[in-house]
C-alpha cells in the first residue's frame, strides 16, 4: 500500500512524497496544489518515477492541502444521515426532500489553511451543546475534477446548531477545528471499487470506548462522480478540492463529543485518522500557527 504525502522534512522544507512501507520517495513537484493541477494520469507517472528514498527522521506529516485548495462535503447521502438530521430538527421534512431529490447537498467546509490532520485536535464549540464527528471517504480531486486520491475526513458538527434551522448550516459546519484529513491519500489506481469501503468509528473517553459505528461506502445514496459533476458545475477549483461524500456513522444525540476524548476513524485500502477534541478554537489555533 503507498500514499501521497504533503511533509516537512528535517529542515522544514515542505515536500511532496510518496511514501511506501515507511520508505518515503519525494515527487518533482512543489506542492500539492501544483501536483493537483495535473491529470491523473500524469500524477500516476509523477509517482511511478518518485526519487530515491530520503531519511524520515525529523519529517512531520502535514495535511495533504494547500493554496487555494477547498474542501467541500455532501450530506444527507446516506438514509442513516437522512434519519439523523430529522431527528435533530424542527424541519425534518427538509432532509427527507433532499435525500430524494435529484439535486444533492454540496456545502463550503473549510479552505486548506484551516484543515488539521492525524493527531492534530478538533474542537467542539463553545456555544453548542451537542457535537458529533462525522466519518467519510473523502475524494481528492484535480483541477480538472479527476478522483486523484482518497482520504479519510471528520466534518465535526454542531448538531444543535443545524438542528435549531437548517440555515445554520454554515455555523454549524464551518468553524476552527471542524476538518480534519488525514495526511495519508491513497492514490485512486490503487483502488479497485471505492464503493465497497468498509468504514468504523470510535469515540473514547478516559480511554473507554463510550460509541462505536460501522458501515460501507456500499450504502451511498449518490455516486461519488455525481457529487463531483454538481460542485464543479459553474465553479472553478484552480487548485483542486476535497469532496467529502457524507456519512453514515453518526452518535446519538446523547453521545455526543467532550473535550478530552479521542475519535478514531479506519477506511479500508484508505488508512486512518486520530483526533484528540477540544474545546473552543483557541488550541487549534496553536497547531495551525506553528505549521
Amino acid at each position: 500500500m503507498s500514499h501521497l504525502v504533503r511533509y516537512a522534512d528535517g529542515t522544514g522544507d515542505i515536500r511532496i512524497g510518496l511514501l511506501t512501507e515507511e520508505r518515503l520517495r519525494p515527487l518533482a513537484v512543489t506542492s500539492m496544489s501544483d501536483l493537483l493541477r495535473h491529470t491523473v494520469a500524469e500524477i500516476r507517472e509523477l509517482a511511478e518515477s518518485a526519487g530515491e528514498p530520503v531519511p524520515t527522521a525529523g519529517t512531520r506529516l502535514l495535511p495533504p492541502l494547500d493554496g487555494r485548495t477547498e474542501v467541500w462535503a455532501a450530506g444527507v447521502t446516506y438514509l442513516r444521515s437522512e434519519e439523523a438530521r430529522r431527528e435533530e430538527s424542527a424541519d425534518e421534512d427538509v432532509y427527507a426532500r433532499v435525500y430524494r431529490a435529484k439535486r444533492p447537498e454540496l456545502f463550503f467546509k473549510s479552505a486548506a489553511w484551516r484543515v488539521v490532520t492525524d493527531d492534530e485536535p478538533i474542537a467542539v464549540r463553545a456555544d453548542s451543546e451537542n457535537n458529533v464527528p462525522e466519518p467519510e471517504l473523502g475524494l481528492l480531486l484535480t483541477a480538472g475534477g479527476e478522483t486523484a486520491g482518497y482520504v479519510v475526513v471528520d466534518d465535526v458538527s454542531s448538531r444543535s446548531i443545524e438542528g435549531e434551522n437548517p440555515l445554520y448550516l454554515p455555523q454549524a459546519k464551518i468553524y476552527t477545528g471542524s476538518c480534519a484529513v488525514s495526511a495519508r491519500v491513497r492514490p485512486a489506481w490503487e483502488v479497485p471499487d471505492p464503493l465497497s469501503l468498509g468504514l468504523r468509528m470510535r469515540i473514547l473517553r478516559d480511554g473507554r470506548e463510550v460509541f462505536a459505528g460501522e458501515a460501507n461506502t456500499a450504502q451511498l445514496n449518490r455516486e461519488p462522480a455525481e457529487l463531483v459533476e454538481y460542485l464543479w458545475r459553474d465553479n472553478d477549483f484552480p487548485h483542486g478540492a476535497v469532496l467529502s461524500t457524507g456519512t453514515s456513522v453518526v452518535p446519538g444525540l446523547d453521545q455526543g463529543l467532550r473535550p478530552g476524548d479521542v475519535v478514531e476513524i479506519e477506511i479500508d485500502e484508505v488508512g486512518a485518522l486520530r483526533s484528540p477534541v477540544v474545546l473552543g478554537a483557541e488550541e487549534v489555533r496553536r497547531v495551525l500557527v506553528t505549521r
